[in-house]
């Protein structure tokens, strides 16, 4: 009966430590060069200047800085304005946005560089360049 127990012990935690892994399992073999996404961009509130982000690093509203549910931190990643062809380059250091039709989260600098923050959102293109 002991057995049985610990045999079923070991397997849940085996089961809970392998949802826990870090390894991405996607078909982009980790060169994310090149991947394009369309959809809406928001940006950070400033009551989150000076909190950590996902990547453990403080958020500067000046930085061009972004949030991305699954890119790798450190990626560079160009975001055009489709409405007005203006563009600009954030490097990925947090996690989100977590709202639908969302698909990154600026900072207010990079945000204000390509569209009016008064705006809240703007549909946007992103490339991954690096």
């Amino acid at each position: 009966m002991q057995s049985t127990i610990r045999a079923l012990v070991l397997l849940v935690v085996l089961a809970a430590m392998a949802g826990c892994s870090s390894i991405y399992r996607s078909g982009h073999g980790g060169n994310w060069v090149g991947h394009t996404q369309t959809g809406q961009a928001s940006f950070y509130a400033d009551r989150f200047q000076n909190r950590k982000t996902a990547s453990g690093e403080l958020y500067k509203i000046g930085r061009n800085t972004a949030a991305h549910r699954t890119l790798p931190f450190g990626s560079q990643v160009r975001v055009t304005n489709v409405r007005n062809g203006k563009s600009v380059v954030v490097r990925i250091n947090d996690r989100g946005p977590f709202v639908r039709g969302r698909v990154i989260d600026l900072s207010r600098s990079a945000f204000a560089s390509i569209g009016d923050t008064s705006a809240g959102l703007l549909n946007v293109r992103m490339e991954v360049i690096r």
